[in-house]
């Protein structure tokens, strides 16, 4: 039976997660689908990490762990993990995130259904805020608060998760087509990143962290690739930034002031950086009306009141060149008109 079924791979990023990691790695263990191959590729942790893999790392031999000795970012750590595993799926896990028992079986029954489709979103929870993480008690099994169904972008280019910070009451309960799959939990199609692939990146390994999920997934679009969400996958993350779908000035500053120093640096950078790889130069004209007056706001909001933040300023500069030399490649592949495209601007 096992043969028939594609094979999937967890490719779960590790660094500093002792809190998450065996909650974690409980869950994929006892997931339903069976043809799994796990590969752990550890940032060189600090804290106890390291010591819980060591343990686990003969536990299958389908399992196995890597170990680099300096912390290469998110981008370059799934990019190794991409170009070492074999699945024909691939699962792009975060340490902060449990899966439900049967996440990988109902993703892979919705990659069946088109070869097109690039990536899967499941319904992702919250880990219940005021309770401990614990693997013996699943906590997070009684959250109903929504964290994500997916990523949407709006017109003036600012990115946002679909229904987070609602209560789940099965609104969101029907497969449908979606811009692309947040970063926690993403599962991809190897043959869409092998496509959408520029030189041996898949993620953009300039961006270090943060927006590159929504990068992947805008030049997947651009390449003619779908995305789809299928909420019978759940699974369930403990997000540190982002708690609500924020759309007044007010609530968005406040999200914002939950994000770490570091964190805001690479968003304000990554944001544009972005940008300028996959706009459609029909579309950015159409969406002006929408895109300054968020830029403006972004640009003066940072210089007034992040000083902090102004080093993402000069290394975007630094970066831009990179940038136009990725865009020349993505508008020369594309396959989707600007019109194609503008069903994805809210």
């Amino acid at each position: 039976m096992e043969r028939n079924l594609p094979l999937v791979s967890i490719n779960l990023l590790t660094w500093n997660g002792e809190k998450y990691i065996e909650d974690c790695l409980n869950s994929v263990f006892n997931q339903s689908y069976s043809n799994l191959k796990i590969l752990i590729i550890d940032n060189n942790s600090t804290d106890k990490t390291i010591k819980y893999l060591k343990k686990i790392k003969d536990r299958s031999k389908n399992l196995k762990v890597i170990f680099n000795k300096k912390n290469i970012g998110f981008s370059a750590g799934h990019n190794q993990g991409i170009e070492q595993s074999k699945g024909d799926f691939i699962l792009c896990l975060n340490q902060d995130a449990v899966l439900g028992n049967n996440f990988i079986q109902n993703i892979v029954e919705v990659f069946n259904r088109d070869k097109k489709i690039a990536s899967v979103q499941g319904k992702v929870l919250r880990w219940q805020k005021g309770l401990p993480i614990s693997n013996q008690n699943s906590d997070y099994d009684v959250s109903r608060i929504i964290d994500t169904t997916g990523l949407s972008v709006l017109k003036n280019r600012r990115i946002i998760n679909r229904s987070q910070g609602e209560i789940d009451q099965e609104q969101f309960n029907k497969v449908e087509e979606i811009f692309g799959p947040d970063g926690a939990v993403p599962v991809y199609r190897r043959e869409a990143l092998e496509d959408v692939k520029i030189g041996k990146e898949y993620f953009d390994e300039s961006f270090f962290a943060y927006k590159e999920d929504v990068d992947l997934a805008w030049r997947l679009r651009l390449y003619g690739w779908k995305s789809f969400y299928q909420p019978k996958s759940v699974a369930y993350h403990d997000r540190t930034a982002g708690d609500s779908f924020a759309l007044s000035y007010i609530n968005i500053i406040k999200e914002r002031l939950k994000i770490n120093k570091f964190g805001k640096y690479l968003a304000f950078k990554n944001q544009r950086l972005m940008q300028i790889k996959n706009e459609q130069i029909g579309l950015l004209i159409r969406h002006l009306p929408w895109i300054l007056p968020k830029e403006i706001g972004s640009w003066l909001y940072v210089l007034i009141l992040e000083k902090y933040t102004w080093r993402a300023i000069g290394d975007l500069f630094k970066q831009i060149p990179q940038a136009w030399k990725k865009r020349k490649i993505i508008m020369s592949r594309k396959k989707v008109s600007a019109k194609e495209m503008k069903q994805w601007f809210k």
